[in-house]
């Protein structure tokens, strides 16, 4: 694994500034071209580093991951690997904990999502005043079937009623923040759809912003509405436990 940065470090030990990361899960198809895309706005970033974390694939994946690497287009990708499928969210933990970055970007690995946007979210991110905040990408013209649009939006109103995260869109994949941040928060598959209000619970300021979504490039989503309803109601209810119990203080003083 070659741990050298694309782009111009931020200290004398030439650590990157930013952390690129992306969960994938048989994306072979999509590999490429998106890759392509993120290599084409690095020059626009401060030092950064892309990191793909392959979540047990049984197609092309990694081959092609390879091969981007091999072929020059992101010669300094990292690449890391689990040996079976542990979920998207165990996936973005593996890449947070490698990541050397201070700032985090995560992205899907379906092409949806535009490269482009990372260059303001980090710039909120880099430039908040006060405590660093979460920033999430918002969908406004979301490229999607209607059935899904509608369950998202189902989804989206019944998790902001029930946990008061005042995110619109937290459903949608791309989203920055500082990586202390994500690390301080518990490990359970469904993380990455609930930051917003476990983030917030720790006094993380929110700030939503537009973004283009796009068509996916190739092949399916891994979840049907069904299964994602099933799912997300769950993971709301251990959501709100979480927060409920947590005791976080304000102000710690030493003494």
């Amino acid at each position: 694994m070659n741990d050298a940065t694309q782009g111009t470090g931020s200290g004398t030990d030439n650590r990157p500034v930013v952390s690129i990361i992306a969960a994938v899960l048989n994306e072979g198809e999509n590999i490429r071209p998106l890759c392509q895309e993120i290599a084409a706005v690095l020059g626009q970033l401060p030092g950064a580093e892309v990191i793909f974390v392959d979540d047990g694939s049984t197609d092309a994946t990694v081959a092609e991951l390879e091969a981007v690497r091999r072929d020059g287009i992101l010669p300094e990708l990292r690449i890391l690997s689990h040996g079976e499928v542990c979920g998207k969210s165990a996936g973005l933990r593996t890449g947070v904990e490698a990541a050397r970055g201070e700032w985090v970007i995560v992205l899907d690995g379906d092409g949806q999502d535009d490269p482009a946007d990372f260059i303001s979210m980090l710039e909120l991110c880099r430039t908040a005043a006060g405590r660093a905040p979460l920033v999430v990408g918002v969908r406004t013209k979301r490229q999607d079937t209607l059935s899904r649009r509608l369950a998202s939006r189902f989804a989206n109103r019944l998790r902001n009623r029930l946990l008061d995260d005042g995110c619109p869109d937290t459903g949608a994949s791309l989203k920055a923040f500082r990586r202390q941040d994500f690390l301080g928060l518990p490990q359970f598959e469904g993380l990455h759809r609930f930051l917003p209000a476990l983030m917030g619970r720790r006094g993380v300021p929110l700030v939503c912003v537009p973004v283009h979504h796009r068509n996916r490039l190739h092949g399916s989503s891994k979840y049907t509405n069904f299964n994602r309803a099933i799912v997300g109601i769950r993971d709301i209810l251990g959501v709100m436990w979480l927060n409920n119990r947590a005791r976080i203080p304000k102000r710690v003083t030493e003494r």
